[in-house]
């Protein structure tokens, strides 16, 4: 069955650095484009990173553009998100997610992505 899992998530300072992890299983990786999303409670679920199946092309909203990087490994089957100069707004639930990338422009809406991960706690403290 398809599975995503998360890891790598954790407790770090204001301007501390953390790599998370998602592995994927049962399923064509390298079909998909790969997304990261963020949710705190009592808020909609909120796009952070996309990256393309060949992982030539990523997508950032402003919030996190130059301090997030996404990558991914297809013989791995392995998405990755670098997050460098974290802040406390940064502290979310994060989840990985793969969906379809039907044209040129990456997905960034959840409704966008059919498989997604049990999610990976980022709390950043002041």
């Amino acid at each position: 069955q398809v599975q995503l899992v998360e890891s790598g998530g954790g407790l770090v300072q204001a301007g501390g650095s953390l790599r998370l992890s998602c592995a994927a299983s049962g399923f064509t990786f390298s079909s998909y484009a790969m997304g990261w999303f963020r949710q705190v409670p009592g808020k909609e679920r909120e796009f952070v990173a996309a990256i393309s199946r060949s992982g030539s092309s990523t997508r950032y909203p402003d919030s996190v553009k130059g301090r997030f990087t996404i990558s991914r490994d297809n013989a791995k089957n392995t998405v990755y998100l670098e997050m460098n100069s974290l802040k406390p707004e940064d502290t979310a639930l994060y989840y990985c997610a793969a969906g379809f990338q039907i044209s040129t422009i990456l997905p960034s809406t959840p409704g966008d992505y059919h498989y997604w991960g049990q999610g990976s706690q980022v709390t950043v403290s002041s």
